[in-house]
């Protein structure tokens, strides 16, 4: 009874560890939801601000855009996101460039356009500037 209470023990130690979050990636994915909330309220500062000034933007599509482009589209309301959610998301620190996958689901009303859905896969990179965590490159693929 104790060596299978001792085995708990360690399952649950063990779980918990790959579990948890290094401090790096805690700041990393507030700066992911820094970027969400942003694309949801069309907010030009907080997207401006969160972007790096390199940033490189793919759609699934194929289309790329820069920052000047990617601010202008959601700050416009040209791309108007009702609702954002992200799934699955995984986060990996390395050294100052972080890589972040995660599912994108959205409700869309962008002007001139029909409601509409989006659901594709999203890879992150961001890069730490100082304190804060920039997106320096975004690319989405349509989810098969």
């Amino acid at each position: 009874m104790k060596n299978i209470f001792l085995l708990l023990i360690f399952m649950v130690l063990f779980s918990t560890e790959n579990i948890a979050q290094t401090k790096q990636e805690k700041a990393v994915a507030v700066a992911v939801e820094t970027l969400r909330k942003a694309m949801i309220d069309g907010d030009r500062t907080a997207l401006t601000n969160i972007a790096h000034d390199a940033l490189t933007y793919g759609h699934s599509s194929g289309a790329m855009d820069d920052k000047v482009i990617f601010v202008e589209k959601i700050a416009s309301g040209k791309s108007n996101f009702e609702k954002i959610d992200l799934t699955e998301q995984t986060i990996k620190v390395v050294g100052k460039t972080a890589l972040v996958r995660f599912n994108f689901f959205a409700e869309t009303k962008d002007s001139g356009k029909d409601p509409g859905t989006i659901k594709i896969h999203i890879l992150t990179i961001w890069q730490k500037q100082g304190s804060s965590w920039k997106l320096l490159a975004r690319q989405a693929v349509k989810i098969p």
